[in-house]
């Protein structure tokens, strides 16, 4: 239950719990303040019924007649009862028309329950009659002897205004339900609106995607008021928002910092491992004059440079692509580059059998030929590395499964990946225990540049493993993704054309 239902829940049946009280209050007081006039009334309708029957006799018959039962001055619905020792019993009501209905044995005998001297109670004589108020005295007639007489006062005006009374409550807490009701949703409605502006703001956070440390720049929560509840939620909301703010630009001018760093080191490594290559190259080639364990150290330092080299050249890549840069779209046939990209493989590994499978009409997509080149050389290279010889590679295109794009796949029979490395797969220098070793170039940068190169184009790279099935899978959008912001080159030096340099090897 949502909390405005709730607020409006509870001041319904708050409202609706005070007017029960009150119309209940209203009923007892209103039903004990009528009694207490019927006992009084009752009071003297007894008092002028025992003088009258302490009077003599007038009616020969031994019974007392109806006038020794009604005195004058008994209101209408006055009922008289008497009752002597010997057993004589009996009873009259003043109607309405003036003319006396005689009490039933039935109702006679609840009446002779009546005790003397008690106050006054309410009994229930049934029928006609209904519940009256009566109350007993003792009598001397001079004639009858010693009897005990019962009067009793109907209770039907007390109950009517109770009926009265009791409608008009109920149909007070209705109306007061249904005002209470439109008027708490009313006014919890506009109460609860700078706390969905609140949650409006978080939603719109939580949607934004954050990469950018300006991305939290105006998004801010309008209320602000520290007077109430909510203004404070709200201001506390906002200084979060900003603090979160900080905390993305001081990791973004870091990152930067870093990619500062890789740019400018690996652009000024490039040289001096040029020199070291060359010189080690060149002493080797003069093995002749020299003895052959410097011989092989030099072919050691000339090999070891060329793998330096690999690795600082795709450092370098690497920290172009997190600027943005080296991304140069075209129309690219990507059939073309499975096929060059495979016969490369072939030469290279031809102990692992490789299939392809492509539609019969060429697949163009829209990026950097050179990239996506290196990016099916990287996970076909990868395949071959990781795997025993005799694995299967299938490399694969087809229309992704949204509609909008190409897949492309490559998959093996390999070994599969520990599901523990899964997660890291794409980081940066990140090689499983079972490839550590150097023997094969392997660096761990790799898989990262298909991750970085891939996300350059606006596509997406998974990855699925089993023994025996492992399966890259890269999505290409069908168009050109939107242009992300320039980042400040790292370095003057670092801005020289790319295409001077060699393309990176597949080190993963």
């Amino acid at each position: 239950m949502t909390l405005r239902r709730r607020l409006v829940l509870s001041i319904v049946a708050l409202v609706v719990a005070v007017s029960a009280v009150i119309g209940a209050g209203s009923i007892i007081a209103l039903a004990s303040i009528q009694t207490g006039t019927i006992d009084g009334q009752l009071q003297k309708a007894t008092s002028r019924a025992s003088t009258k029957f302490g009077q003599g006799q007038e009616n020969p018959s031994g019974r007392p007649n109806d006038d020794l039962l009604q005195p004058l001055g008994q209101a209408a619905g006055t009922l008289t009862a008497y009752y002597f020792a010997g057993g004589g019993a009996g009873g009259i009501v003043l109607t309405e028309d003036s003319s006396r209905l005689q009490l039933t044995s039935s109702q006679l005998d609840r009446l002779g329950d009546v005790k003397v001297g008690v106050a006054p109670a309410t009994m229930d004589l049934g029928g006609s009659l209904g519940r009256y108020r009566v109350a007993a005295v003792q009598v001397d007639n001079p004639v009858l002897g010693n009897a005990v007489l019962v009067v009793g006062l109907p209770m039907s005006p007390v109950d009517e205004s109770v009926r009265s009374l009791l409608l008009v409550v109920v149909l007070v807490v209705a109306a007061a339900l249904v005002a209470a009701s439109v008027v708490a949703a009313v006014v919890v409605r506009r109460s609860l609106r700078p706390l969905e502006r609140v949650a409006e703001t978080a939603s719109t956070v939580a949607r934004m995607p954050l990469e950018r440390s300006d991305a939290l720049q105006d998004v801010r929560v309008p209320d602000t008021d520290p007077r109430t509840e909510v203004g404070r939620v709200g201001s506390a909301f906002n200084r979060m928002l900003g603090h979160i703010a900080g905390a993305m630009q001081a990791r973004e001018r870091s990152e930067q910092k870093v990619r500062q760093f890789v740019a400018d080191a690996s652009h000024e490594l490039r040289t001096p491992l040029a020199s070291v290559r060359g010189y080690a190259e060149l002493t080797r080639r003069m093995g002749g004059d020299l003895p052959k364990d410097v011989v092989y150290a030099m072919g050691r330092i000339e090999s070891e440079s060329i793998r330096m080299t690999s690795m600082v050249e795709d450092l370098l890549l690497l920290a172009r692509l997190d600027e943005g840069r080296e991304i140069q779209f075209d129309d690219v046939d990507l059939t073309g580059l499975v096929f060059d990209a495979v016969n490369d493989a072939h030469a290279a590994s031809p102990e692992h059998p490789i299939e392809v499978d492509v539609p019969a009409s060429p697949v163009v997509v829209v990026g950097d030929a050179a990239r996506l080149h290196q990016v099916i050389v990287n996970l076909v290279t990868n395949a071959r590395t990781h795997t025993p010889d005799g694995t299967r590679i299938t490399v694969g295109l087809a229309p992704s499964d949204s509609g909008s794009g190409v897949d492309l796949t490559v998959r093996d029979t390999g070994q599969g990946i520990d599901p523990e490395f899964l997660p890291k797969l794409f980081e940066r220098f990140a090689r499983a225990d079972s490839s550590r070793s150097r023997s094969a170039g392997s660096t761990g940068l790799g898989l990262a540049i298909v991750d970085a190169v891939v996300q350059a184009h606006g596509g997406s790279v998974d990855v699925a493993s089993e023994p025996g099935d492992t399966v890259f899978t890269v999505h290409l959008p069908a168009e050109r993704p939107a242009e992300p912001a320039a980042a400040p080159a790292a370095s003057d030096d670092a801005t020289d054309d790319w295409s001077a340099t060699p393309v990176p090897s597949a080190t993963d």
